[in-house]
């Protein structure tokens, strides 16, 4: 999108963007609902004083009366005319107040100041308001900038406190493609520095149970390698070619499981394609075909394109041995036909449907009816190659052929 991120650190600043929009809409309109009220409690008070003053000019009450209905109130007259006519000249009439007489007052604006203006027949009376304060922002600016601060305090040990997820992630990352080597523990206590600390002692764990695993495996081949050898020599001085060759077809299926050991140990190990190169699809062809020392007559190719594919050499050369060895190990007439288009590669053999789901023969050690042919671990191998390539690996039985395919060959184009 421009994809929407959905990392836990994007989505706790879309909350405080969402947090600090809400409260700046919030502030302003209590602002505003706080400043009318406050002009209308002003207009309330010079309204008390235009009427009581207006009635006390109608003789409707005494002096005193009205006195005491204004007495909460401070208002000073200003008696000097220049400076009430520069007053009504300059100021700025902010309301008119008339009552039910038709006698009026009007509240002015001048010099930050505001002054009731009272006009009774001959008499104008201009009172200033003593108390008055323009409305003051200052406390409202002052709540929203402690909320202000809160919220960016807020965030900013949130995101401090879950800064180390990413680079827990990156960890956990690189641990997947095979790389074991984490850092040291985090020195928190808090649960973020748990779960790492946890993580770094599994990884630990993990990498030496992975280590003396390959020792282990790496040891018994080297192992077995040297008395493989020293019979393959001395299978050679045998003048009885029956037993001679009888005991050269040991040797080799021995040195053959040696080498699927060895690429079982490559594949759980995770397969690291650093060797990947553009080869031309034949060559990879003629070397998997000299690993799996097939006769060249019992494979047939239909190949619409020469292909140009981007791999490791020896592994998919090594998919395709196993491919070729299985189809003529499994078929009756012994012979592989290999089909290639721009998209995939089809190794069709004659034969019955596999006995069981085609996942089944993707598990280590696990083989058909036919069980003296080998170890179950050709498909397995292969299965790891292909996805380590990421392509697809299929099959299907069709006109009583057998057909595996590795699919979308197009991911793999230089």
């Amino acid at each position: 999108m421009i994809r929407l991120k959905s990392s836990i650190i994007y989505t706790i600043t879309l909350i405080f963007c969402i947090s600090l929009i809400s409260a700046s809409l919030a502030f302003l309109y209590l602002i505003k609902h706080d400043k009318e009220k406050y002009a209308e409690e002003l207009n309330l008070k010079y309204f008390v004083i235009a009427e009581a003053t207006l009635f006390r000019l109608n003789n409707f009450i005494t002096t005193d009366e009205m006195q005491n209905q204004i007495k909460d109130y401070k208002m000073q007259e200003i008696t000097d005319e220049q400076s009430k006519r520069h007053i009504l000249s300059n100021g700025t009439v902010l309301d008119a107040l008339i009552n039910k007489y038709g006698q009026s007052a009007a509240i002015i604006w001048y010099d930050k100041n505001n002054y009731l203006n009272i006009v009774h027949e001959s008499t104008n009376l201009l009172l200033k308001d003593s108390e008055f304060q323009t409305y003051r922002y200052s406390i409202m600016e002052g709540i929203f900038a402690l909320v202000l601060l809160i919220i960016i305090f807020t965030y900013i040990l949130i995101i401090r406190k879950i800064r180390p997820l990413k680079k827990l992630k990156q960890q956990i990352d690189k641990f997947a493609m095979g790389d074991f080597d984490t850092p040291k523990p985090y020195s928190g206590t808090d649960e973020i520095s748990e779960v790492a600390n946890a993580f770094y002692a599994s990884a630990n764990h993990i990498k030496k149970l992975n280590h003396s695993r390959q020792l282990f495996l790496r040891n018994i081949m080297h192992e077995l390698k040297t008395p493989i050898t020293k019979g393959r020599i001395l299978a050679e001085m045998i003048h009885d070619d029956k037993k001679k060759q009888r005991l050269i077809t040991v040797f080799e299926r021995l040195e053959t499981m040696i080498n699927e050991f060895a690429s079982i140990e490559r594949i759980t190990s995770g397969i690291d394609l650093t060797h990947i190169g553009t080869y031309r699809l034949i060559d990879i062809f003629d070397e998997a075909i000299d690993l799996a020392m097939a006769d060249k007559n019992s494979i047939k190719f239909h190949i619409s394109k020469d292909l140009n594919l981007s791999v490791d050499f020896k592994l998919f050369s090594l998919a395709i041995k196993n491919m070729i060895d299985n189809a003529i190990k499994y078929s009756p007439d012994k012979n592989v036909t290999i089909s290639v288009d721009e998209n995939s590669i089809k190794f069709i053999s004659l034969g019955k449907p596999l006995d069981k789901a085609f996942e089944y023969y993707l598990t280590p050690f696990t083989q058909g009816s036919n069980k003296a042919k080998g170890l179950g671990l050709g498909l397995y191998i292969v299965d790891n190659i292909i996805k380590a390539h990421k392509i697809n690996f299929t099959y299907r039985h069709k006109n009583d052929k057998n057909i595996f395919g590795f699919e979308n060959l197009k991911m793999l184009y230089s």
